[in-house]
């Protein structure tokens, strides 16, 4: 019996309650696809995906071993999220 991923995948509250997707919405998806290897369709899933790895990949690097401009990265990179997140939010939401 193979077990899968999306069996354990938690619903969106906000979109039961409110019937509008939350700015987090197709993140678990995003990464179950990463992981079964359909890349393409992970990034249309939840468009940060990649650069959030980026972002946790270079924090974690840091904690271990810090490096020169490691702020000035991760804080680029927040930012970058946070734009992508919020774009595809309005996108999602109010456009498609």
């Amino acid at each position: 019996m193979m077990l899968y991923i999306e069996d354990y995948m938690l619903p969106c509250l906000n979109k039961k309650l409110f019937g509008i997707e939350c700015m987090g919405c197709g993140m678990q998806r995003s990464v179950s696809l990463i992981l079964q290897g359909h890349f393409t369709e992970a990034f249309y899933m939840y468009p940060a995906i990649y650069t959030l790895i980026l972002l946790f990949g270079v924090i974690v690097f840091n904690t271990f071993k810090n490096f020169k401009y490691a702020n000035k990265i991760i804080l680029t990179l927040a930012i970058l999220n946070a734009i992508i997140i919020i774009g595809s939010f309005l996108i999602k939401n109010f456009i498609d």
